[in-house]
Parts: structure tokens; C-alpha cells; sequence
């Protein structure tokens, strides 16, 4: 690599949206350079949503197969585990080659694999290279939070960074943390024939989705065989031989396992970018500070992804790799999306969320409509009536947010999203013809009850009655 070049832009990270970003300003024409420490990917490729939804999918078609939970763990060897782990593998080697180098240079990227540290306001070091750039990205994202517990010092706990790396299915496997990653994993392995038990400090698992979603997904857990301890903490753990062990718990109650799993969130990777001499600032949670265009307190230095703090979705970090590299580079200021960012749990229901929450609605400005999925035909059909669809509306009917707890929630909720973004009305939504049956139609007969409502009220329903009569009279 030429000494005396100096790039247009320099990304530091190949994740998610170290990729968007470094492709959005090739396209554009600039000079890119992604430095990559690890693996191109990130940790949606190789950790994270990629081989987590594979290890789902695996284990909910053994449950469809109906050996699942406790009752039938007995009956399962290690087959469906190395089954599960092929599946994992497989997905992850197909969609690789997308995030490669070889991909990446045919986009007009230049890839340099190394660790980045900045030396100036306008230079970096990459394994003794120096690197000079006219504007910078710094998309390293974070890693695992492990567990500050007395004993775990001298024993391995597992992340979700090398959980993918069990040869075999631990008979019984302890979860610290009851969020989306605790839950996800917690699910997939009891259906592959694990005990699982999660262990979470708070009252109730997924804490940042509604009381009424987090209730449905316990339950669904253990149906599972999954047993979830809420309000606990570990106040010690006993290892035995540097993997399995005992936890004692804060009520002095002990729980075995043969592998420990921690899911207790994640915190921004910045640790060897030496961040003080680029004269950019963290904020007091660590993440690199940002304004709402993802400019960091060095003008020439932009951040995108979880490295920001601003919701950890991979969706969300390409999104805003794109905007950060079109601000670099175009000079524009397009900002941060804030208002329809949506995120899904994967579980069995699944949970999906975008927008304004019945939690968050003003009864003065708000309506909230819930369709129970026991009303819902294709639930019906599919045995799966757990769940249900809310939506939050305005005085005019506009859609701005809402959560959906039912299988492939994750798919129905882009409609909700397009139509958060887009203002879009429940007449608009009613007004449109879904297939049927579907999981969608709760979403559809949510809006068009919200209509009904509309129209049985005030001056329209005064017009639609003084209609239907002047219709009835003229038709006698």
C-alpha cells in the first residue's frame, strides 16, 4: 500500500455497517479503505444473527417434529446437536462470500486486515502502516459482558462470541440473562434436548418488550421445558473441571450445569483505537459520542453501528453506515432515523416492535387497539393463538407504532413499519385487501376495528347515519 496516498475514507470495522458504509462510499466514487482486526462479517455473520437464527430454525422444526422439552429430552443423543450445528455452519459459509474481500475489492473497496489505532486527528496505524485519510469511520461495534462473579475467573462461560463452538449438547445449560439472546438460545437448545434454566436478576424476562408479550414468551419457555428464575442473582460460582460446575444463588439455592451461557448484554469495542489522540470522546456509558448526523467530536471522524450506543440491530447499523459514509463523503446531513427503528426477539412466538408503545400512548392523544390472536383464523389453524397484535393510533387514525407477538411477527412488522414511517392511516391499512389466512390478518382486522370506532363516533357518525337514511328513502 502506497505511503504517500491519502484516502477519502477509512473504515475502521467490517461489520454490518463497516460494510454498508465502505460500499455507499466507493459507489459514490471515493478512495475506500476498510480495516478489518478480525473476521469480515462482523458479529452478525459469524456470531450473531446469521448462525443464532440457524440454530432456531433447526430446533423448531425438531420441535415440529415433536421431540421437544423435557418430557422427550431423555429420547435425544447428540444427533439432532451435530445436526443443528451443520445447519449453523452451512448458512454461514453460504452467505460469507457476500461480506468477502474478493466481494468487497469488486465493489471498489480496498481491504487492509489489521489492527487500527489513530495517531492524529488525520492519521491511523494498521500493524505499522500509516494510513491518512480525509475522513474516517469508526464502526467497531462491542462485545459480550461477562459476568463479574466470584469463581468464574477459573472456569470458561461461554458468550453468544464462542457459544457456536459446543461440540456437543450440554445436558444441562445455565442462562445468566433474560433478554433477547438469553431467550433465543435458552429455547433453541431445550427444544435440541438441553435442561435449560435461565437465570434472571429482574422480575420478569424481556424486560424491554410489554408485560403482556414477556408473560407469553415465559410461558412459551416452558412449555419448553425451559425453567426461568426471575428476581435471582448468582452470588458464587463452584467449578469442577473448567466447564460444567454449580451456581449458588442469592436465596443459597444451588443450580448445576455442564455449560454456563452468559447473555447479559453488550458493551462498545474502542479499547486499541487510543480514540484521545483522534480527539474523539466517549460518553459515560463508553460509547464513541455522536451528534444526530453520527459525527463524532472530530469533525473528519464519523461512528456508526453499536459502537454509537443507538439501538444494537443489525438494520440499524447498515442503515446508519449508509447515512454516516453519504454525510463523509457528500457533504450532506442527513440524520438519524429515531422514530421507526423496529427490532424482533426471535422466539417461539416471536415478539416485533416498531414505533410508539401502548406503555408510552397519552389516553388524550392515543388510541390502542389490541387484536387477540384467539380471534385470528390462521392462529387458529396453526394451534398458535397465544399472541396478539396492538397497534397505537392518533385522534386521525394514523398508525405510529405498535408490537406483535406471534410466529414470524418479524415479517408482519415491516408492514407496520412502512406504515409508521409513511403516516399511513388504519383507513389506508383497512382499506387495502390482505391475503387470507395469514398472520398478518390481526394487523388488518386491528385497523379495521380502529375505523369502525372512527365511524361510530362524533360528526362522521352522524354523516354515515343521515346517509344510510337518505339512502333508505330514496331506494323504497
Amino acid at each position: 500500500m502506497p505511503d504517500s496516498k491519502t484516502w477519502d475514507l477509512v473504515v475502521i470495522g467490517g461489520g454490518s455497517a463497516g460494510l454498508v458504509a465502505s460500499k455507499t462510499a466507493a459507489g459514490f466514487g471515493a478512495q475506500v479503505l476498510l480495516v478489518e482486526r478480525g473476521r469480515l462479517g462482523g458479529d452478525c455473520l459469524w456470531t450473531g444473527c446469521v448462525p443464532s437464527k440457524a440454530l432456531i430454525g433447526y430446533a423448531h422444526d425438531v420441535a415440529a417434529a415433536g421431540r421437544v422439552g423435557h418430557q422427550r429430552a431423555a429420547h435425544l443423543d447428540g444427533a439432532s446437536f451435530s445436526a443443528a450445528r451443520g445447519a449453523v455452519e452451512r448458512a454461514i459459509q453460504t452467505i460469507a462470500p457476500v461480506d468477502s474481500q474478493d466481494a468487497l475489492e469488486a465493489d471498489g473497496v480496498h481491504v487492509l486486515m489489521g489492527t487500527a489505532s489513530f495517531t492524529s486527528k488525520r492519521t491511523l496505524d494498521v500493524e505499522g502502516i500509516e494510513i491518512r485519510f480525509r475522513q474516517a469511520l469508526i464502526s467497531t461495534g462491542t462485545s459480550p459482558v461477562l459476568p463479574d462473579i466470584p469463581g468464574t475467573d477459573s472456569m470458561r462461560v461461554r458468550t453468544s462470541e464462542d457459544f457456536w463452538d459446543l461440540d456437543d449438547l450440554p445436558r444441562r445449560l445455565v442462562v445468566l440473562g433474560g433478554g433477547a439472546i438469553g431467550c433465543e438460545l435458552g429455547q433453541a437448545m431445550a427444544r435440541l434436548g438441553s435442561r435449560v434454566t435461565i437465570v434472571h436478576r429482574g422480575s420478569r424476562i424481556l424486560p424491554k418488550e410489554e408485560e403482556d408479550a414477556s408473560r407469553i414468551v415465559h410461558d412459551a419457555l416452558h412449555d419448553d421445558g425451559v425453567t426461568v428464575l426471575t428476581g435471582r442473582t448468582v452470588r458464587s460460582v463452584q467449578p469442577e473441571d473448567g466447564h460444567s460446575g454449580r451456581l449458588i444463588l442469592d436465596d443459597g439455592s444451588t443450580l448445576e450445569f455442564d455449560a454456563l451461557l452468559a447473555a447479559l448484554g453488550r458493551e462498545p469495542y474502542t479499547d486499541t483505537l487510543s480514540l484521545d489522540r483522534a480527539g474523539v470522546s466517549l460518553d459515560s456509558a463508553g460509547y464513541v459520542r455522536i451528534d444526530d448526523r453520527l459525527r463524532t467530536t472530530n469533525p473528519r471522524i464519523w461512528a456508526a453501528g453499536d459502537v454509537t450506543g443507538l439501538p444494537k440491530f443489525t438494520h440499524t447499523a447498515g442503515v446508519n453506515g449508509s447515512v454516516a459514509a453519504t454525510n463523509a463523503i457528500l457533504g450532506l446531513r442527513r440524520k438519524v432515523e429515531s422514530r421507526v427503528v423496529p427490532r424482533v426477539t426471535f422466539t417461539s412466538p416471536e415478539v416485533a416492535t416498531v414505533g410508539l408503545q401502548a406503555e408510552d400512548a397519552d389516553p388524550r392523544h392515543h388510541r390502542v387497539v389490541t387484536l387477540h390472536h384467539r380471534h385470528s383464523d390462521r392462529a387458529i389453524t396453526d394451534s398458535a393463538t397465544a399472541g396478539y397484535t396492538r397497534i397505537v393510533v392518533d385522534r386521525r387514525g394514523r398508525v405510529l407504532g405498535g408490537t406483535i407477538v406471534s410466529p414470524r411477527a418479524g415479517e408482519t412488522v415491516g408492514e407496520l413499519a412502512v406504515s409508521v414511517k409513511a403516516r399511513l392511516s388504519t383507513s389506508t391499512l383497512a382499506g387495502t385487501t390482505h391475503p387470507y389466512p395469514t398472520f398478518n390478518d390481526p394487523l388488518w382486522n386491528a385497523a379495521v376495528a380502529d375505523v369502525r370506532h372512527r365511524l361510530s363516533r362524533g360528526v362522521t357518525a352522524a354523516a354515515v347515519r343521515s346517509l344510510a337514511a337518505i339512502r333508505a328513502a330514496v331506494v323504497r
